[in-house]
């Protein structure tokens, strides 16, 4: 999941560093336009009160307003964007809104929350860390960091609990936005060395559940050791005695090499409230295409957890993906759903890994349901270590599903699947002094760029839960990046990398909606809630945050660019300390390996766009100098410096050429 989200030229990363809790003063300038705009109050039932709507992550919601016949009279009733209130405003597409009390919760990639009324979209306060920030992100590390996102928040007891890119918690009074208090993970027994400068960081959201506030970690390609861990709501003081790790300590067992780790948990996990279990996806072995320091089954990585929420204490866990040399992470967050299951209701838990396959187990007993259904195209072979020898591997980097979300629809009793078709073309390192020439961070050695032709798209798959068969699969024509959200009705709601919004019928695969959004890319998935008794569907996309509902405008306004200046207002450079000396390139690297370097996550492997825009003529409307300005200085939301040097004028050289 990590590299189509690593630190590259359009989106954000989103490292933040603040010490201890802010002052009171501090607390002041966080928060702006307090109390301005008070939203009407709605139930909780109401909202979009968890980051999957509801604990198990189904994000089935009941509400019925809008069903088959009226979807296509959907429309725009507000439409705002970050930009507009903030120009320094950073990239929010990963983000999944949060509505509770009739107040919806978006965050940014910089971290920054802000809350407004979900009836109209008037902002009510913004937060955003201490000002010490700055300062530490323009002397950081960009290359610590790979991903950029923020996905969200939890809101409970009152207050809004959003994790900090580089490790920390913070506790935010839900009415006014103040900072209430904010822990650094490195400073709790046992997790002393969860540190930006050890290459950890944080993108997920977190999540509440009876009291705790749960929390996984990234960082996995760069050899961290994976965990989660539960601190108590009340206070931030920690609810289990230590983390549950997902892979061994550093040294032991098969983490033995320099590098050797990962295990991160990138994504919120999943509550039967009924046992109290939790669930969670693990991702990959580092390094991620070399294999030979790390043979064996390498647990827990590639794998769907089950811990006791109350302890932390493991149940059990299936692994999706053994000596992995492709980077197939379990990325994504599994469901729990009551299910018809071969005739007969049983709990199940079902997750899609980047395998590009699709499993389903009991919920108490781990015990093997579905193994491995296919949803995308699987061809896959040991990697070679020559460049010339390299082929297409399904499926790629950024996997079958990814990070985006799966639905459960109890009335077809149907699990939908977002699917990506895109293949890869990965270099396996030679030896472990090749892994460390390149720092241990991913991959170890390169990806190249695919062939231009090679097919890019995406899949929507229907698989029926009695069966463990495919209801039915549609072709898109851009990858599944954000997942979906249905209702009670039997529709889906998604967005797509082309800006659009989209509804089908659950039950047919039928789309029966389509909408442009206004903005570039929508990389999430919508929150459906319902306000003064009317349901209403909103997107984010880049800093816009758009909402649609029945008798809407077909109008919509494009997504404002931040006017910043790049590098000191919307980019952030990771961390500065590293233990580690960080070891040049050859100044005379090849563009294309720059390119891979900084800014294939966002453009695309073969430039053709994705979180970032479509580069493939690039020379056709910038010249050279003006490319290179760019690379250099940054602007809007793109980061300056990624390149620097001769390897700038390189890549610009180069991107000036493609016509």
């Amino acid at each position: 999941m990590k590299r189509y989200l690593k630190v590259a030229i359009i989106t954000m990363l989103a490292a933040v560093l603040v010490v201890g809790c802010s002052t009171k003063q501090e607390n002041k300038k966080n928060t702006a336009n307090n109390n301005t705009n008070q939203p009407a109050k709605s139930t909780k039932e109401d909202g979009f009160p968890n980051w999957g709507y509801d604990l198990q992550q189904t994000r089935n919601v009941p509400y019925d307003k809008i069903t088959k016949d009226n979807v296509n009279k959907l429309g725009v009733v507000w439409q705002q964007d970050l930009a507009g209130w903030d120009k320094k405003a950073p990239n929010a597409s990963e983000d999944y809104p949060v509505v509770v009390d009739g107040v919806m919760y978006v965050t940014t990639s910089l971290n920054r929350v802000f809350a407004m009324d979900a009836s109209n979209g008037k902002k009510i306060w913004e937060w955003k860390p201490p000002s010490n920030v700055q300062d530490h992100l323009d002397k950081a590390d960009l290359s610590l960091l790979e991903v950029v996102a923020s996905r969200g928040v939890a809101v409970a007891e009152g207050k809004v609990f959003v994790l900090i890119a580089d490790n920390r918690l913070a506790k935010l009074d839900a009415k006014t936005g103040k900072l209430d208090k904010i822990i650094n993970f490195w400073d709790i027994k046992g997790m002393e060395g969860v540190t930006l400068e050890n290459r950890y960081y944080e993108t997920s959201a977190p999540m509440y559940y009876k009291g705790n506030v749960y929390v996984g970690s990234s960082g996995g390609d760069n050899g961290i050791r994976g965990f989660v861990m539960a601190f108590k709501a009340s206070d931030l003081t920690p609810a289990w005695d230590k983390p549950f790790w997902t892979v061994p300590e550093k040294g032991k067992d098969w983490v033995k090499g320099k590098y050797t780790g990962g295990g991160a948990v990138w994504n919120p996990m999943a509550f039967d409230p009924d046992t109290d279990m939790m669930y969670f996806g693990v991702g990959n072995p580092a390094p991620d295409f070399f294999i030979k320091i790390r043979p064996g089954k390498n647990p827990y990585t590639d794998s769907v957890v089950a811990l006791d929420s109350k302890t932390g204490k493991l149940i059990w866990a299936n692994s999706e993906m053994e000596n992995d040399q492709w980077d197939y992470d379990a990325a994504a967050t599994p469901m729990v759903i009551n299910a018809n299951v071969k005739g007969k209701k049983q709990k199940v838990v079902v997750h899609g890994g980047k395998n590009g396959k699709w499993y389903a187990w009991d919920a108490k007993s781990g015990k093997t349901i579905y193994d491995g259904v296919p949803f995308v195209k699987i061809k896959h072979t040991p990697l070679t270590t020559d460049k010339n020898k390299a082929v297409l591997q399904w499926p790629g980097v950024e996997g079958g599903q990814n990070y985006a979300t799966e639905t459960y629809d109890p009335g077809t009793n149907f699990v939908l699947i977002p699917g990506i078709n895109l293949p890869s073309l990965g270099i396996a390192a030679k030896d472990e002094k090749e892994v460390e020439q390149k720092n241990g961070l991913f991959p170890g050695t390169e990806v190249l760029p695919t062939p231009k032709g090679t097919e890019s798209s995406g899949t929507i798959t229907a698989i029926d839960l009695n069966t463990g068969k495919q209801a039915y699969q549609i072709k898109t024509k851009q990858p599944q990046r954000g997942g979906f959200t249905s209702t009670a009705t039997g529709l889906a709601f998604y967005g797509e990398l082309d800006g659009t919004a989209s509804a089908i019928d659950i039950k047919t695969g039928k789309k029966l909606w389509n909408m442009e959004t206004g903005g570039k890319q929508v990389m999430m998935a919508p929150a459906i809630y319902m306000d003064n008794g009317k349901q209403f569907i909103t997107y984010v996309t880049g800093t816009k945050v758009i909402t649609y509902g029945l008798g809407g405008k077909k109008s919509v306004t494009a997504e404002q660019t931040p006017q910043g200046s790049g590098k000191n207002d919307n980019a952030n450079d990771g961390s500065s300390g590293n233990k580690e000396k960080a070891k040049k390139q050859p100044g005379n690297t090849a563009a294309p390996a720059i390119y891979k370097k900084s800014c294939a996550s966002c453009h695309g492997q073969n430039l053709g766009g994705g979180v970032g825009p479509d580069l493939t003529h690039i020379g056709s409307k910038m010249s050279e100098q003006e490319i290179l300005n760019q690379i250099i200085n940054g602007g809007g939301r793109m980061p300056a410096g990624l390149a620097k040097g001769d390897d700038a004028k390189t890549l610009a050289r180069w991107l000036s050429q493609k016509k």
